[in-house]
């Protein structure tokens, strides 16, 4: 009987661990950082360099011409993106953590929100930082002031 037992408390573990690895964006509260949840959304925050880590998406083609959040025409071929964390109008730097590309974007638009992602980017975002293959990819965000954008 308390073999049963046991079976029984590891496999609801294993379950309990598998579940909590599978999620998209990371949480873990250290020292240097946080959590930071809004909109359902739990990206990993680190509080002296304001930065966020969590999963990235790009946006499907059917959303041409539409508008964004802040009234733009959205399109492919700028580089834009989409976020529920940060404020419309925010410059932000987008590092592909596994090739360690970056891109430098303005966030217009907000993702549904039912998304666990953190960032949507355009096609042309996705492209240049090597993940439309995938379709995801795991990211580091970084907000810029507006004059460190525009450099």
């Amino acid at each position: 009987m308390p073999t049963m037992k046991r079976s029984c408390i590891a496999i609801a573990f294993s379950f309990f661990v598998i579940s909590a690895s599978s999620g998209q964006i990371k949480k873990r509260t250290v020292k240097e950082t946080g959590t930071k949840k809004e909109n359902g959304v739990i990206a990993r925050i680190e509080k002296k360099a304001h930065k966020l880590i969590g999963t990235a998406s790009f946006y499907a083609d059917k959303f041409c011409g539409r508008k964004t959040a802040n009234g733009e025409t959205f399109s492919q071929g700028r580089l834009t993106a989409a976020c529920n964390i940060l404020p419309l109008g925010t410059w932000i730097r987008v590092t592909n953590l596994r090739n360690m590309r970056s891109i430098v974007v303005q966030v217009n638009d907000r993702l549904n929100k039912k998304n666990m992602r953190i960032v949507d980017l355009s096609y042309t975002g996705a492209h240049m930082l090597n993940y439309v293959k995938n379709g995801l990819a795991h990211v580091k965000l970084e907000v810029l002031d507006h004059a460190v954008a525009l450099r």
